[in-house]
């Protein structure tokens, strides 16, 4: 199932779809750094802009697949 939320980073708000799998293992990410969710969903969009054209939801999943890879 697939969950929106909406998040504001940059002093927007802006609306992420993602399975709960990837909210949850967000939120711990988020957690363990002692950040914010919106703050580490801007590192994320941060990160994106500066190499690549992806959209933040594609973003997302490929940060929380990396950071459990690593």
């Amino acid at each position: 199932m697939i969950i929106k939320r909406s998040i504001t980073i940059k002093k927007h708000s802006t609306s992420i779809s993602l399975e709960n799998p990837f909210w949850i293992s967000l939120q711990q990410i988020a957690s363990s750094r002692n950040m914010s969710l919106a703050s580490l969903v801007s590192e994320i969009d941060v990160k994106r802009s500066a190499k690549t054209k992806l959209g933040l939801s594609s973003a997302i999943r490929i940060f929380v697949l990396d950071y459990y890879k690593n």
